[in-house]
């Protein structure tokens, strides 16, 4: 299975298709949140359909510059991931949207309980497959995926716990720009590609094992 990986898009909806040029054929795109920037669910709506057709299956969590409603939106095109796991043979993705509470005060941020509550119900419809892939929009706490500029690291020490209890195959999470990495949790490999709203993506081959390759 083949899968592009794409997060904080922030209204660039064309960089999607570039990204797409560039992967050659996916079986299934993943697009982490930060669909908009402080947009509309029919602004995001638009971007999804115009998404879709170039892939045969797509599924989405919202950011925390989306919104609830964005949210909803993904709920009614059949595409979210929030809360749920999807099952492709054996392989499991299950995903998270919004962002923990944080001084900035962005439109889409929820308790860090919740998020682990939210990440574990997808978990849970996905625990019998061989790999399981884990997306939430927000990264786990304390690695290279959640590091600000400064040195602080702000991300969910919920999904961290989470992370660590569960031990997903991959974790697959953005939010932090300038945190484009990958880091390990255990067994668990975490990959922050960076926003695609500059050019970057993530690819994801699982067979036998996993491999994952950044532009």
């Amino acid at each position: 299975m083949r899968i592009a990986y794409v997060v904080d898009v922030h209204d660039r909806f064309e960089a999607v298709p570039r990204v797409l040029a560039e992967t050659g054929a996916v079986d299934l795109l993943v697009v982490g949140g930060d669909i908009t920037t402080l947009g509309t669910p029919a602004d995001a709506g638009r971007a999804i359909e115009s998404w879709r057709p170039l892939v045969p299956r797509l599924l989405a969590v919202a950011g925390n510059m989306d919104s609830a409603a964005i949210d909803a939106r993904l709920v009614e095109l059949g595409v979210s991931l929030d809360g749920r796991g999807v099952v492709f043979g054996d392989v499991g993705i299950a995903g998270v949207s919004a962002a923990p509470y944080s001084p900035l005060d962005t439109r889409y941020e929820i308790s860090d309980r919740e998020l682990a509550t939210r990440a574990s119900a997808g978990l849970e419809e996905v625990k019998g497959c061989r790999v399981r892939v884990l997306c939430p929009h927000a990264p786990p706490h304390g690695i290279a995926c959640d590091r600000l500029r400064s040195g602080e690291h702000v991300g969910s020490p919920a999904l961290r716990a989470l992370v660590e209890e569960e031990q997903p195959d991959l974790v697959l999470c953005g939010h932090i720009h300038e945190a484009r990495s990958q880091d390990q949790i255990g067994a668990s490999r975490v990959v922050n590609p960076g926003p695609v709203a500059a050019g970057h993506f993530a690819v994801v081959d699982v067979g036998e094992t996993i491999t994952v390759m950044l532009d």
